[in-house]
């Protein structure tokens, strides 16, 4: 059990974002909360975010693991055929 009076009180407030989106939590903050980005309007999150390729990294990253995973499956089809 905690010890009564020693922990902050944990109260509803209302997060306001700078796009107006507005939502209810709890937290041990006084007042309201006021934010410049939420989920509602951050590019990761509405799927809006573009992945930019700077010479051809994710390409080149494509490319390593493919052939690591090629092996990997000859390898395990090999150990099929062993077993029957």
């Amino acid at each position: 059990m905690a010890k009564p009076g020693i922990h902050p009180s944990y109260n509803p407030i209302r997060v306001m974002c700078a796009c107006g989106h507005s939502f209810e939590t709890r937290s041990t903050h006084k007042g309201d909360i006021h934010v410049e980005i939420c989920s509602n309007c951050h590019p990761f999150f509405t799927g809006k975010q573009k992945l930019i390729d700077t010479a051809g990294r994710v390409e080149r990253f494509r490319r390593k693991y493919a052939k690591s995973d090629a092996g990997k499956e000859a390898a395990a089809t090999a150990a099929k055929d062993v077993v029957k």
